[in-house]
């Protein structure tokens, strides 16, 4: 009994080790998927998935180092929640240094026109764009007036709104139903003729 309680509180490694290990990870995480681009947070496509799964199980090693004790898990993910928390929290009062961080905007679609270099400057296909556009509900491309891939990876879509005429010929055609509505409750309550 007492191995059990060793390999589950004893941790392997030293303390300090067991906080840093953590902390060098993030700060490279953090580094490497900034460089990375967005698309790798829009999972466009199942390779980006991949790379997502897999990137926690190719850093863990580096993270638990040979110390798999429960008290050496906790303090390995308390490190990561605490410098998760500072890093937030410290961005947060400094935007300049939050947009350089996590990037800015990028708009994909403009005033109803796909702007094909920036679709290019994130690797985005126009058939992944088309694909996103439908899961937002979208029929098409030409239903969106703007679409942006957002710092955190999220593509958001505006669609476009009716123009005046378009706005116009559906009142009409509203109109056109009540008359005709109208005229049938008419036609119905009137006794019918006689010969």
């Amino acid at each position: 009994m007492h191995d059990i309680w060793k390999d589950m509180f004893v941790m392997g490694l030293p303390l300090l080790e067991k906080v840093l290990r953590p902390i060098i990870v993030y700060a490279f995480l953090v580094v490497s998927l900034r460089l990375s681009g967005k698309r790798e947070l829009v999972q466009l496509n199942p390779f980006d998935l991949v790379v997502l799964l897999t990137l926690s199980n190719t850093v863990q090693n580096a993270i638990i180092g040979e110390d798999n004790s429960v008290l050496g898990g906790l303090i390995g993910a308390t490190s990561l929640l605490v410098t998760n928390y500072l890093v937030v929290r410290f961005l947060y009062d400094h935007r300049k240094l939050d947009q350089l961080v996590e990037g800015r905007a990028d708009v994909l679609i403009e005033g109803g026109k796909v702007r094909t270099k920036h679709l290019k400057t994130e690797l985005i296909t126009m058939a992944q764009l088309e694909a996103a556009a439908r899961k937002q509900g979208f029929g098409s491309i030409s239903d969106v007036e703007q679409c942006v891939l957002e710092p955190g990876g999220t593509l958001t879509f505006i669609g476009k709104k009716p123009g005046s005429e378009d706005v116009r010929h559906q009142e009409l055609i509203g109109r056109l139903e009540r008359l005709a509505q109208e005229l049938a409750l008419l036609r119905s309550s009137q006794p019918p003729a006689r010969a």
